[in-house]
């Protein structure tokens, strides 16, 4: 038990540290929204997709329970635990093309359907890597929920 909670608390500990809002991402399978900071409040979601990038606008408890919102604009009270740092991206609108460059008109490596998460990396000038198991290209960040248009990520 004590191993468990050491390997947690840093994790949660730079979470907490964050200064919100700021992205992240659902670790669990299975996550329930709440509506308020504790388990004693009603779930008001249940969220069944590791991975699903969320925006933390609050911490509550040194970072036990953490508001969040969905790409939907749902929010609410998640547990901390059921939070990473990692980043991903959630695909808003139409179908995107995952290009071999970060510029317009480079080759089409694959395509991504709305609602589809992937990881984000190498965000810079509006452009970031996308990565879906394996399969990624550029993507115009313009079209990704889950990372500012002029954020860069290395």
């Amino acid at each position: 038990m004590v191993a468990a909670i050491a390997v947690t608390a840093p994790a949660i500990g730079a979470l907490v540290q964050k200064r919100t809002p700021y992205y992240a991402s659902i670790s669990a399978a299975k996550a329930r929204m709440r509506t308020g900071p504790g388990r004693t409040y009603p779930a008001i979601w249940l969220y069944q997709r590791a991975d699903l990038p969320v925006r933390v606008l609050d911490v509550y408890d040194h970072g036990n329970w953490l508001k969040v919102e969905d790409p939907g604009g749902t929010q609410g009270w998640m547990l901390g635990a059921l939070i990473k740092e990692v980043r991903t991206g959630f695909v808003m609108g139409t179908q995107v093309e995952l290009l071999d460059q970060p510029q317009a008109g480079s080759r089409v490596r694959w395509r991504a359907a709305p609602g589809v998460v992937g990881r984000l990396s190498r965000c810079s000038r509006g452009w970031c890597y996308f990565d879906v198991h394996g399969q990624g290209g550029y993507v115009e960040a313009i079209h990704l929920w889950g990372v500012e248009p002029d954020e860069a990520l290395s």
